[in-house]
């Protein structure tokens, strides 16, 4: 198996910064909600913000986290959420079932160095014409301390994520980038004045003034660039 690189410290802190960022969240959230279908597994949930969310809509979620230390965390707050189960997982996955209506990923496959490895699990783990979907960050220029702290092997483009999801055996159905003004940001931030995205007035600012006019933008035009990469894939029949 592979393991997920980065220092699990840094990505704790960053998780923790990042979940203050409620409207962000939320605008993730929406993204995937069409296509998780009755009983979706999401690999990698962290402290769990976005399968809180998304488990509000669905009769069954599955969160799942390969961290020890953080699926024990995980496992103590979904204790409160009956319709919530987690599982530890690391993938590739060994014991991949197909019971599962989707695959949802969120920053986690630039994490893994057999990429589209993780996605042929991902896509074992679904049902046939199910879905996987995933958010990745975007665009090699952006890789900073932060991502090579963090454990980021790589960021993507529409055309390299695509191409990873090609050769999983994986049919595109959407893809496009997200949160274009999210990207100048976190260059500027991370690049320009080394800084982490942690909680502060920075990322409380972004999040209430700056991302909901990002938001409202994007719903009418898909930016050519963008902190995001978001794609959705459906499995074979």
């Amino acid at each position: 198996m592979a393991d997920i690189t980065g220092d699990q410290r840094i990505q704790s802190e960053v998780l923790e910064g990042l979940a203050t960022a409620v409207n962000h969240r939320r605008w993730f959230v929406e993204l995937a909600l069409p296509y998780l279908g009755d009983n979706p597994i999401e690999i990698g949930s962290g402290l769990g913000d976005y399968a809180i969310e998304w488990a509000e809509h669905l009769p069954r979620f599955t969160a799942t986290e390969a961290d020890p230390d953080r699926l024990v965390l995980l496992k103590e707050r979904m204790a409160a959420y009956p319709n919530i189960e987690v599982r530890q997982m690391l993938l590739p996955a060994q014991d991949a079932a197909g019971e599962y209506s989707a695959a949802v990923s969120y920053n986690v496959l630039e994490h893994i160095e057999d990429h589209v490895g993780a996605l042929r699990s991902m896509a074992d783990l679904v049902r046939p014409g199910g879905r996987v979907i995933i958010i990745v960050p975007a665009f090699m220029f952006a890789m900073s301390q932060v991502d090579i702290a963090t454990g980021h092997i790589r960021r993507y483009t529409k055309k390299t994520l695509g191409a990873a999801f090609a050769e999983a055996g994986l049919q595109m159905e959407k893809i496009h980038y997200a949160n274009a003004l999210g990207l100048i940001g976190y260059y500027g931030a991370t690049s320009i004045f080394k800084l982490a995205p942690k909680e502060g007035p920075m990322v409380k600012v972004y999040d209430s003034l700056v991302l909901p006019v990002t938001k409202a933008a994007e719903r009418l035009v898909k930016p050519p660039f963008g902190q995001s990469v978001f794609a959705v894939a459906r499995t074979p029949r």
